[in-house]
């Protein structure tokens, strides 16, 4: 990734504060869509090494990431929203709710957002879509790995309550054994409705949490 190259451009033309602010969790079939919004440093000597669209590092590397701009971010906020108003209001609209919340819960607050592909935030700040952001904009790529390491890890605490679904291997995504499991003893609830009509007979065979 190309270091801090947007956010530089947007300092210069004086902006002090830019974010970028990314979402994991639009496809699953269960749990929230996450959102983070991240400020990174500009100093060179604090720059972190290694940023890159969440997917395409390793768990491992994702984590050590996550802890590093944790730690020198000029600030970082994660947000999600349930399964529960993303099927009230729709996927689409739950990710720019997420991203909202992330962005307005910054402090410092940012002066400009940049954000992943083409997506328009109802914000008072200036912003600009960046296809590709998460591979090309450090600031959006250190937010999909908060996000993504922050969902994972919900995820996991999940599979805990819920063990019919293997949401430690999926994280709610439809593969064809939690597809399988759906349809063999319905669902529990943090499950999208509106996700797996296909799949669910719209009976709760049994109830898989923890009473």
């Amino acid at each position: 990734m190309d270091e801090l190259t947007y956010e530089r451009e947007f300092f210069n033309n004086g902006y002090s504060l830019v974010a970028g602010v990314d979402e994991v969790g639009r496809g699953p079939l269960a749990g929230p869509v996450v959102a983070a919004a991240v400020i990174l440093p500009l100093e060179e000597e604090k720059r972190i090494l290694g940023i890159d669209d969440s997917k395409k590092l390793s768990k491992k590397k994702r984590e050590c990431l996550a802890e590093k701009i944790k730690e020198a971010a000029v600030a970082y906020a994660i947000e999600e929203v349930d399964e529960e108003t993303i099927d009230e209001i729709n996927i689409l609209q739950a990710t720019r709710l997420a991203m909202k919340r992330a962005i307005e819960k910054l402090s410092p607050r940012p002066d400009f957002v940049l954000t992943d592909g083409n997506m328009t935030l109802d914000i008072s700040v200036p912003q600009r879509s960046i296809v590709k952001g998460d591979a090309k904009v450090a600031s959006i790529g250190a937010a999909s790995i908060l996000a993504k390491v922050y969902r994972d890890t919900l995820m996991e605490k999940y599979a805990t309550a819920f063990p019919y679904y293997g949401f430690e291997r999926n994280a709610g995504y439809g593969t064809k054994a939690h597809i399988e499991a759906i349809r063999e003893i319905g669902i529990c609830t943090i499950h999208r409705k509106t996700f797996i009509k296909k799949f669910w007979d719209g009976k709760r065979k049994i109830k898989p949490q923890n009473t």
